[in-house]
């Protein structure tokens, strides 16, 4: 026991136990005396030990009696008691974007954007007492909410006094330079795209509110981001945040799962795969770039988008987030056939683009049935490179795309957030609207929507339909 920390209510650590960061395991182990727990890290080191006594009782001679009401209240005093050994010794808890200001500047403030779309926090009310003591995390309430913030901060708002010695020299920067709270990725990605300045191409939401724009920020997933200046709530579609993306708005979030990913899976996954990477390479192209000049030259005279006539995807393969929020969706492909040459992968892959297009159609809908009023998309992340995709949001969604000067719009939201920091600019949205570029603007095949249209209605009926199968197999 020498050099062991003992805690109340039978908790230990163990000794020469540095905890890193990483995942961590209770296992419990129920004896006829006792319950013990111990926490045990990915190597198997024991980190922390507790144990509580079982009663017994001995009705007559050589009967024994235990409770398993007696017993599951072991487990859980043994449980918290871990938790209060791996728990306690934290000061703080951070979203990452939080962590690394605090890093940067010493100063534990919260932004608003982490909390409110992460944590639960309301912008007009604060933290709620009850929903932490419901969930058994009762000492977050403590000393005003110090582990998880009590000071929360706009995105773009000072923090301290910049960065601090210790962080400037770690950065290779001066000390004291402005920093600004943080925005989470996706939502840095909105705010570098949705404010730019689009005077002089013709498009519907110039001299209009930001309100009219959707900012879609495409990879490996697809998040969708609204504002507007009274709360909506969508169902299926995250928020309403106030200030969580554009300070003063607020921020309806809509997403699709695996976008990204998807694509690359129906793609890698076909049996034409390795003939495509060899001709691609031999090009000197990305397999998706030798896919759009391969759709090009099999479309003969008609639009490349007509090439999936009898072939339909719902994209849903890791369950549907929005509108639906229906995790138990699966994906669908109708339309195939036996071939399984390159022009067969590059109408797939072409379904596919397509199928997600129409997944952004239904967010927009839904959005707009709410009180949303969208006119104009500006599209942002790794897919808005895919001029392929690009299109088929436009035609799908009959609005025009816009697309940043600049691709890497997530580092340009983050830098807009720093130039208002620094005291450069008055607001967020004057930063945005000097800072955020219009690259190219992608305007909709107007001619081809009834075809799309047709599209759109087989996509809804496919999800109609799975839902049908699913009542089938649960029936009796």
């Amino acid at each position: 026991m020498m050099g062991e920390q003992t805690r109340e209510g039978g908790g230990t650590t163990m000794p020469g136990r540095d905890q890193e960061p990483g995942s961590y395991y209770v296992g419990v182990d129920v004896g006829t005396g006792s319950v013990r727990a111990a926490l045990v890290d990915q190597r198997g080191i024991l980190l922390a030990f507790a144990d509580q006594p079982i009663n017994q009782w001995e009705p007559q001679f050589n009967h024994h009696e235990q409770s398993s009401e007696d017993i599951w209240a072991a487990c859980c005093v043994v449980t918290k008691n871990l938790r209060e050994t791996c728990w306690d010794k934290a000061g703080h808890f951070f979203d990452l974007p939080d962590f690394l200001s605090w890093k940067a500047t010493g100063v534990s403030a919260r932004s608003l954007c982490s909390v409110v779309c992460k944590w639960t926090y309301s912008a007009e009310k604060g933290w709620d007492d009850s929903f932490w003591k419901m969930i058994g995390l009762e000492d977050f309430v403590a000393d005003n909410y110090s582990k998880i913030g009590n000071q929360v901060l706009p995105p773009g708002a000072s923090l301290g006094h910049g960065l601090t010695p210790e962080a400037a020299k770690d950065l290779g920067l001066p000390a004291g330079i402005a920093v600004a709270a943080s925005l989470i990725d996706a939502h840095a990605g909105g705010l570098g795209v949705i404010g730019a300045d689009v005077r002089g191409y013709g498009l519907a939401c110039e001299g209009q509110p930001m309100t009219s724009r959707l900012a879609v920020i495409c990879g490996t997933s697809s998040c969708h981001m609204g504002i507007s200046k009274d709360p909506i709530f969508v169902p299926g579609v995250w928020g309403p945040y106030f200030s969580a993306m554009v300070p003063g708005f607020w921020l309806n979030e809509g997403g699709q799962s695996v976008t990204g990913k998807l694509i690359d899976h129906m793609v890698q996954g076909h049996a034409a795969f390795p003939e495509l990477q060899a001709k691609a390479t031999a090009r000197c192209q990305s397999v998706y770039a030798y896919l759009n000049s391969h759709l090009d030259l099999i479309k003969k005279a008609r639009p490349v988008g007509f090439l999936t006539v009898d072939l339909h995807v719902w994209p849903d393969f890791h369950g549907n987030r929005s509108p639906l929020a229906d995790l138990t969706l699966k994906g669908m492909v109708t339309g195939l056939k036996l071939s399984q040459d390159l022009d067969d992968l590059a109408i797939l892959y072409l379904a596919t683009v397509q199928a997600i297009a129409f997944g952004t159609r239904l967010i927009i809908e839904a959005m707009e049935a709410a009180g949303h009023s969208i006119s104009t998309l500006f599209l942002c992340g790794g897919l808005s490179k895919n001029p392929l995709f690009v299109q088929m949001h436009a035609d799908i969604t009959g609005m025009p795309v816009v697309l940043s000067q600049e691709v890497e719009s997530v580092l340009v939201g983050a830098a807009i957030l720093g130039a208002c920091a620094s005291g450069d600019f008055a607001s967020v949205q004057e930063a945005m609207a000097r800072m955020s570029k219009v690259g190219k603007v992608v305007l909709p095949r107007l001619e081809d929507k009834r075809y799309y249209d047709k599209k759109y209605q087989v996509f809804l009926k496919l999800v109609e339909h799975q839902k049908e199968y699913a009542a089938i197999m649960k029936g009796d």
